[in-house]
Parts: structure tokens; sequence; C-alpha cells
């Protein structure tokens, strides 16, 4: 007999949330924290998810989820700065009183972001919503492949450099090491791994 039976359920929404770089936390609805399957879940009662719909068919299941997502775990400027894009989401409705037992109400990835009077409101977008992509990808005459991709096949490991940025101004940096030739970075990537930016990449100007 499942709990949802019993005449008084006592139901709590959790959300696991695992980013591309592996981060992973664990929110909850609930008032308190909730430890299921060994995960210690982070009270979060202001997050509301709209109606879940779940169907056979094929169309693009998604929903929002609006809120106080901001916090330790998980906040405002991480999520508008694209930290949290693409990270898996899974949803489930577990009993607070016994958390042993989830049911799943479904998965899939972070969309759109978007802030409206103080409150964030993620999109997330079902498993399904990648049946929408394109399935071949849109001619043009440059060349389609990302720099040092399995498809570009350019070795990368000897054209990075790491570097310490000392001073910024606006959207100028100043390194501690010098480019090998004038404009030799232009139109390469930044990837920060340290500070604030962790984890975050910016594309450099020409």
């Amino acid at each position: 007999m499942s709990w949802l039976d019993e005449p008084l359920a006592t139901i709590a929404l959790c959300w696991r949330v695992e980013r591309r770089d592996g981060v992973a936390i664990g929110l909850t609805a609930h008032d308190r924290d909730l430890v299921v399957d060994g995960f210690v879940y982070q009270a979060a009662p202001g997050m509301t998810p709209s109606a879940i719909q779940r169907g056979a068919s094929f169309d693009a299941e998604s929903m929002d989820v609006t809120g106080a997502l901001s916090g330790a775990a998980i906040g405002e400027a991480d999520l508008l700065a694209g930290r949290w894009d693409g990270a898996r989401v899974a949803l489930f409705a577990v009993d607070w009183t016994d958390p042993v037992a989830p049911v799943a109400l479904g998965e899939g990835t972070i969309g759109a972001v978007e802030l409206k009077r103080g409150v964030l409101t993620a999109e997330l977008r079902g498993l399904a919503a990648a049946l929408e992509a394109p399935v071949v990808e849109t001619t043009s005459p440059e060349c389609r492949a990302e720099l040092g991709d399995k498809r570009c096949r350019i070795a990368m490991a000897g054209r990075r450099r790491f570097a310490r940025v000392v001073a910024a101004d606006g959207v100028t940096l100043t390194l501690d090491t010098n480019e090998p030739v004038a404009g030799g970075w232009a139109g390469g990537r930044l990837r920060w791994i340290g500070g604030g930016n962790s984890g975050l990449e910016d594309a450099i100007g020409w």
C-alpha cells in the first residue's frame, strides 16, 4: 500500500538539481530539511511548481518553478549568469514523516530563467522537449564545428594558457602575462577556474 493511499497524506515536493560540472543540490518545499536516500534536501518553502501534466503523447512536457530560488545553494546571480543552464532536474514527492518511498513526478533540464519584480522563474523542460530540436544542422557559409571539439580535431593542449587576472575595468581584463602576439587570443574562450566566476566561460573580443 502506497503512502499516497493513506487518509491523510503528508506530502513534500523535492527537487534534485545536478549541474553540468557535477555539482548537485537538493531542495524541498517542506519547512525543514529532509534526507532521502542519504541525500540532504534543503528547506526552500518559497519554491512553488506550476501544474505538472503527464501524458502518453510526444508533446514536450514542461513546467515552471517560481519563488525563492536565492540562497546559499542556488542564487539569483548564479542563475542569471548561466551557471545552472542545462542542469538536470528530477522532481518527486515524498512522505515527509518517513521519506523512504519517493514518487517520481518528472525530470528534465533547466531552460529559460527570468526575473520579474524580484521573483525568479525557472523553466523545467521535460525529456520529450529534445524532440523539438532540429534533426540536422542548419547549413552556413562558416565552419559549424567549435574550435577544439571532436569534429574540429584541432589539439588544444598546446594552445591553452593559464593566467591570473590582476585588474578589471568594465569588460577589459589585465592579466599577469602577455599575448604571444598582439590580438593572439582574440576570438578565443576564457574559462574561469577560480574566484566568484569559477565554472563560467566568456568569449574574448577582437
